[in-house]
Order: C-alpha cells, then sequence, then structure tokens
C-alpha cells in the first residue's frame, strides 16, 4: 500500500472555492469563513485580480452588501483544474 498525502487546502483554495459558487460571497461571510479581518479579505480579493481572475462585485437592486464572485480563472489554472477533472481528480 501506498501512502499519498492529501494536499491541503490552502486559504486561497478556500477563497477561490467561495467566490466560485453561482451567488458568489460577501466581505463579512468570507471574513468569518477563513478567520480574516474584512481589509485582508479585501487585499486577497486584489490578489486574485492581480494574479488573472476575473472577480465581478455584485450589489443588489434593492440595497445592501456586495457580493463578489469569480466570473473566469486564469489560462494556466483553466487547464489544470481541466486536467484534473479529464483524470478524475
Amino acid at each position: 500500500m501506498t501512502y499519498s498525502p492529501k494536499k491541503r487546502a490552502t486559504k486561497k483554495d478556500q477563497l477561490i472555492r467561495l467566490l466560485g459558487t453561482k451567488s458568489g460571497s460577501d466581505i463579512r461571510s468570507l471574513s468569518t469563513k477563513l478567520g480574516w479581518q474584512q481589509h485582508t479579505t479585501r487585499a486577497a480579493l486584489s490578489g486574485l485580480r492581480k494574479a488573472g481572475y476575473e472577480v465581478a462585485s455584485e450589489k443588489p437592486v434593492s440595497g445592501g452588501v456586495s457580493r463578489y464572485r469569480i466570473l473566469s480563472a486564469p489560462e494556466s489554472q483553466q487547464g489544470t483544474k481541466a486536467a484534473a477533472e479529464t483524470n478524475g481528480a
């Protein structure tokens, strides 16, 4: 039997997963789930944008808090994700 350690999900991985949902997430929820302060969460969103992710901010027409979600990932991330899905990972 071969031992293969599972890759531990980083906070960045968790952030990408939370923003990858159809409804996205707001800053307060992201901060709570990741254990970050709100300004750290906003900085992480900026970092994703700089890394090539297209992050949209959507404010409800009726008012309320803005929600953020990833519309597209950088070319290198999309290729890796597609390869993982093809290989059954």
